[in-house]
């Protein structure tokens, strides 16, 4: 049990990490195009972490890779910033927090793992809670930011399921570099196409890059798929609430914005979805290669 609260404590630090990203998107790149700032937060990271590995994929690898790394990187992080850009964060992230709920499903069909009217439960309460935490009533409903958000819930519903589906022959290291480094690639022919140029780089661009490639996608994705290979996925997913939570709490201590009843309320009840969340599935051990390659 210690193990199992050490591994989860270890996975939530990714999406607390990430709650930063629309505060740091915001206030220190707000001349650069969605696209090209996804691309530039993957691609650099996965290349570093590739010449740290020192391996390729081999064989259905390759294609297993390219897939993933479209769903967790090029396909997330691309409609990520463009419901970013587009919306006010409480819409994106409410419309965001249905992935959980997702993955209850897709983790049945693709996995097996049977359907429990309490991770339904947990699931909708947390949309709920993300909901009073950071929904405003005149909060702007962009429909292309929407499609964007709720395709990036889809997309990353699907990586979480199949990362945990495909088990890797190989060290995290390898894993998280070989799908950040797919994923990056596949976005920079969509940059150069539809992005316009990227502005000169301000000391303040790049060290805001630095920390959404190198600590916000290159560390925080290799504690993420460290919890994927050792947790069920309807146990990993409904961490990602802590991102929205970690969002706002930035926007309060950071940027001076007021922190309402309501949100207290909502972030509260977000808790109780992850503590439920935790609670209707017990941990299962990864055997063989991927337990090795977990470690």
């Amino acid at each position: 049990m210690k193990s199992n609260t050490r591994n989860v404590l270890l996975t939530a630090i990714a999406p607390v990490v990430w709650g930063t990203t629309y505060a740091i998107t915001t206030e220190f790149l707000p001349g650069y195009a969605p696209i090209t700032v996804a691309m530039l937060r993957a691609l650099p990271a996965g290349l570093l972490m590739l010449l740290l590995a020192r391996q390729l994929p081999t064989g259905i690898w390759w294609l297993r890779v390219f897939v993933l790394g479209a769903l967790n990187f090029s396909i997330f992080l691309s409609t990520l910033f463009i419901a970013t850009y587009r919306l006010p964060g409480g819409v994106a992230a409410t419309v965001g927090a249905v992935q959980p709920l997702l993955v209850v499903f897709l983790a049945y069909a693709l996995l097996g793992t049977p359907i429990r009217a309490l991770a339904i439960g947990a699931a909708l309460l947390g949309v709920a809670g993300v909901a009073l935490l950071v929904l405003t009533p005149g909060a702007a409903l962009d429909p292309v930011g929407i499609v964007a958000a709720l395709v990036g819930a889809v997309a990353m519903a699907f990586g979480t399921v199949l990362s945990r589906r495909w088990r890797p022959p190989v060290p995290l290291v390898a894993y998280t570099a070989w799908q950040l480094t797919a994923g990056g690639l596949l976005l920079v022919p969509v940059a150069l196409l539809f992005d316009p140029p990227m502005p000169v780089p301000t000391l303040a661009n790049l060290l805001a890059l630095a920390w959404l490639g190198l600590i916000g996608m290159a560390l925080t994705y290799l504690l993420w798929l460290r919890g994927i290979t050792r947790l069920e996925p309807s146990i990993v997913s409904p961490l990602l609430l802590l991102s929205p939570v970690t969002a706002v709490v930035v926007g309060w201590v950071a940027l001076g914005q007021a922190l309402t009843p309501w949100q207290v309320t909502g972030a509260l009840l977000v808790v109780a979805s992850i503590w439920l969340g935790q609670r209707y599935a017990a941990p299962r051990p990864v055997a063989g290669a991927a337990a090795d390659a977990a470690r």
